[in-house]
Parts: C-alpha cells; structure tokens; sequence
C-alpha cells in the first residue's frame, strides 16, 4: 500500500504529490478514483493532468512537489500549493499555489498552507531559494508573497501566456536565511 505523505495546519491537511506520487496514481487507479483524489469535478482537467504525466513531469535536473490541500471539517480538496518548478541543481523552486471556489478565499487558508509548504522546502528539500511569478493585477498573490517576506526584484516582460494572451509577471525572491531570520 502506498503511504502519502501529509502535513498537517489547524484547518487543513497537507498532502504530498511528486512524481514518485502519479507513477502510483496512474498505475493502480481508473479514471473515477483519480478524478476524486485529485478533486476534480470535470474529465477535461483530468485529461490535461494525464496529458502532463504523459509528456513527463519530471527531468534530470527539473522536478516538482506540491501539496493538496484539504478541508479538515470537510475532507474535500479546496485547492493546492507547492512547488511546481524546482530546479534540482541548484536548490531553487517556483511557488505557486490555489483555491480551487471563491468561498475559500479571503480566510487565511492560503497563509495557513504557504507557512507549512516554506517550512518545507527550506528544511526538508534544502531549497535555497523560493521564487514567486504572479501576474501585475494579482493583489492578493502580491500580498501573500510580501506577508512572508519575498522581496520583489523585477518585472519579466510578457513572461505567461494567459488564455492565448501575453502577460507580465512580477519576480519576488526569498532566501533561505531571510525566511529563517524572520522565524
């Protein structure tokens, strides 16, 4: 039996997805046990979840490792955070992160998630550095990354493609000894 690795805040449990993760998903489970542990409602997301693992999610000096993140009251996947680009050579990753309905937003879900997933990845993955991408008008995203001491570095110029349109995105960086001398 496959064990997944969880953590745990006051209202949310933490669950682990790396490659090591899908290999055993998309081997032991049918398409209706995977569209409920990955809490999803409609095929199509399903479909471009498998498109991903089909093309490799994972490469010599590239990987990821995210979380689930589930209500503790409700056991239901609200959304996600974690590392989705990380840069195994050099002890970096991209953050990114999510709720998947309006009506978890604006709790304090998302600070609860990011304080355990940081924790993680300065201790557990080594990381060096945590990077954040987020789009100019994403104020909430901008204030999250700020509240946890992410320092702001620059603008890349139509970096994301968003629904067939180019966007800009602003670079926030944290070190692992600026996160650390905040704790």
């Amino acid at each position: 039996m496959f064990e997944f690795e969880t953590l745990a805040t006051e209202r949310l449990l933490l669950r682990k997805l790396d490659p090591e993760t899908f290999q055993y998903l998309y081997s032991h489970y049918d398409d209706e046990a995977l569209l409920a542990f990955l809490g999803f409602s409609e095929r199509e997301k399903l479909e471009k979840e498998k498109e991903k693992y089909r093309n490799g999610l994972h490469t010599f000096n590239k990987s990821y490792l995210y979380f689930q993140l589930i209500d503790k009251m409700t056991s239901e996947i609200i959304g996600w955070c974690g590392y989705h680009t990380w840069y195994l050579d050099h002890n970096r990753a991209e953050i990114g992160y999510g709720l998947f309905e309006e009506q978890y937003k604006q709790k304090g879900l998302m600070t609860e998630a990011m304080q355990s997933i940081l924790d993680y990845g300065f201790a557990m993955m080594k990381l060096h550095r945590v990077e954040a991408f987020i789009g100019t008008d994403n104020n909430a995203s901008i204030a999250l990354a700020k509240k946890f001491g992410f320092v702001y570095e620059g603008k890349l110029r139509e970096h994301y493609a968003v629904k067939g349109v180019m966007e800009d995105s602003l670079v926030f960086g944290l070190l692992q000894r600026e996160y650390l001398s905040k704790a």
